[in-house]
């Protein structure tokens, strides 16, 4: 039916991880269509090596320039697609979509935008995964549901270069080893330091090794943590690498950010630890995969800082102890 289809979740390391079921399902209803994903640069090179897909187009939002963005506009008008699927739904990808002129074009039923699309999905409402939500624009066109499994595709070189790179750091590799990413975007999100830091003192007593995970603007608890621990840092590597050396450890403990997406879609048993954030739509994974949260009367308060003082300052953070999640990360190393 579709002979050339884009697919496009613009933004966002860890959506674009909770999109790969997504493209596992539509290559399964197309097999022999053109399969293309547009998204930031940095978050579709987790999509490389991908079997589903035949192109991957990288968007770079650091490059704001005239030419580059009517550069863009050109991919997508000479790319002759006969289905898009905008995941995303912003004003800029509405108009990338847009700009394919594809017969069929699928996008969310926004005001100031949906007049960009052919088919517009509304959400109905119900509390749904992330996954499931995406599904919702491959129902429109007929297409069920199927896998609901998140995949990064690793080459051998990849974990054998993960391999040489932990053991540089004094890691072997036949070691129980614990990955852990106490960083992240939003404060209210981030898991106490100082527990962090109890945490991997007490899996240290049981010859656990643990390596830190994070990214330029985690350095400075990266490196407080080191300074008091036996933990080491990876260093700033590129997210595939990243990927690549989680999949050796035996468990990963991180903060409700992107690198528990790709945690989990290297199938390594993740530990996420979340506060604002609803874990029923972010976390949409089994054991031995589990979300830590404590219920407070505020949750979910999507706040990027806390808002509550005293007692109440980062109390779904604060009522999680290290005993608890020290437990949970015995139960799987």
């Amino acid at each position: 039916m579709f002979q050339r289809i884009l697919l496009t979740r613009m933004k966002f390391i860890g959506d674009v991880v909770l999109t790969t079921p997504i493209i596992h399902t539509l290559r399964d209803a197309f097999p022999q269509s053109h399969i293309a994903y547009l998204g930031d640069s940095q978050a579709v090179s987790l999509l490389e090596n991908n079997p589903y897909l035949d192109k991957i187009i990288p968007f770079d939002f650091s490059n704001t320039s005239f030419l580059y963005q009517a550069k863009m506009f050109w991919k997508m008008i000479s790319g002759k697609y006969d289905l898009t699927i905008d995941l995303f739904s912003n004003p800029r990808s509405a108009l990338l979509t847009f700009a394919t002129g594809a017969k069929v074009r699928i996008g969310g039923n926004a005001r100031g935008r949906r007049k960009l699309y052919t088919v517009r999905v509304t959400d109905d409402g119900k509390t749904k995964t992330a996954i499931e939500y995406h599904y919702q624009s491959l129902k429109a066109i007929g297409v069920e549901p199927r896998y609901i499994d998140t995949k990064i595709f690793l080459r051998e070189e990849e974990k054998s270069g993960a391999r040489q790179h932990l053991l540089s750091l004094g890691i072997e590799t036949s070691s129980k080893i614990v990955s852990m990413h106490p960083g992240g975007t939003w404060p209210a999100k981030l898991w106490g330091k100082d527990k962090f830091i109890a945490l991997i003192n007490k899996l240290s007593a049981d010859n656990v090794k643990v390596v830190l995970t994070g990214g330029k603007f985690d350095q400075e608890i990266v490196n407080d943590i080191v300074s008091q621990t036996n933990a080491v840092y990876v260093g700033n590597l590129s997210l595939r690498n990243v990927s690549a050396a989680m999949s050796l450890a035996n468990v990963v403990v991180s903060n409700d950010c992107g690198i528990m997406h790709m945690a989990v879609a290297v199938n390594t048993p993740t530990i996420g630890i979340f506060g604002p954030g609803q874990d029923k739509i972010w976390f949409p994974y089994s054991l031995p995969h589990i979300a830590l949260r404590k219920h407070v009367p505020c949750n979910p308060c999507h706040l990027n800082v806390c808002n509550r003082t005293g007692y109440g300052f980062m109390e779904c953070m604060n009522l999680l102890t290290v005993d608890e999640v020290y437990r949970h990360i015995m139960e799987r190393v």
